[in-house]
């Protein structure tokens, strides 16, 4: 599903205009940006968790020539499924 698809589905069962919910989803996003951005996590419950690990600086490779390079430290994203959406998930995948 992309972003579009998720504005459609939005649209169609909200019955609002498309504009309106192309401003939800984009409120949605930026609230979820900017939290992160705070190092804060991000919880919605039977759903999932957002939470921002953080990688300490190592040396790498470069695949193609083999040299040794630096890799900065950094932070990423890290999404955890919930336990709900992961039972529905995969009762759906069982009884199909």
């Amino acid at each position: 599903m992309t972003k579009a698809d998720l504005i459609d589905v939005i649209c169609a069962k909200s019955k609002i205009t498309r504009v309106r919910a192309e401003s939800l989803v984009n409120a949605v996003f930026d609230s979820m940006v900017e939290a992160l951005m705070r190092n804060e996590r991000i919880e919605l419950r039977g759903f999932g968790s957002f939470v921002d690990r953080k990688y300490e600086a190592y040396k790498g490779r470069n695949p193609r020539t083999g040299e040794v390079i630096d890799v900065a430290a950094k932070r990423l994203p890290h999404f955890k499924v919930g336990r709900n959406l992961l039972k529905k998930v995969n009762s759906e995948r069982e009884s199909s």
